[in-house]
């Protein structure tokens, strides 16, 4: 995710502070990984540099600078921009998983425990994900959908490795 676009578009809806900044995207995005405001500002710096935000005000209330932001022109056309612009899509060509199958053959190990244990953590994790969708709003839902549809994929590597076991160890560990 990139945290200044994710920002920029946070500030399309009006000038806020790097506080009111770092909670809407907590509140939004950062439900498993909130940012931390030191982030929040780098960041802002950063798109202050670049031309993209402005500084639309300083209050002072009787304690440190607060300075509100607002987005420029320019940092609406690099929000879209970036919104336009369709995400790579990562293809898992070289997964740690697969490195430690392989390895657990060519070390004489029991690579079948190794994807039963692996099969039991994600089946765990899916049940967490499963409790957190029921109770989550929609927006929780579809971000558990997501990770769901990943480790699906993954479970389904898991059994097709499984199932190949036997071939892939003549094949990597003559």
């Amino acid at each position: 995710m990139s945290i200044g676009h994710t920002l920029l578009g946070l500030l399309e809806s009006g000038p806020r502070h790097g506080y009111d900044l770092k909670r809407a995207f907590d509140e939004k995005f950062g439900h498993d990984r909130p940012l931390h405001y030191g982030q929040v500002y780098a960041t802002m710096s950063r798109l202050l540099k670049n031309g993209l935000v402005e500084v639309d005000g300083v209050e002072t209330d009787g304690g440190p600078e607060r300075k509100r932001y607002a987005i420029t022109d320019a940092g609406i056309t690099d929000v879209s921009s970036w919104l336009a612009k369709p995400e790579k899509p990562e293809p898992y060509l070289q997964s740690t998983l697969y490195t430690k199958v392989v390895l657990a053959l060519l070390t004489g190990r029991d690579a079948g425990d190794l994807l039963d244990t692996q099969r039991s953590e994600h089946l765990r994790l899916m049940r967490i994900l499963t409790d957190r969708k029921r109770q989550g709003d929609l927006a929780d839902q579809l971000i558990c959908d997501h990770a769901l549809f990943h480790l699906e994929a993954d479970l389904r590597w898991l059994e097709l490795t499984s199932a190949r076991l036997g071939r892939l160890a003549e094949v990597v560990a003559p």
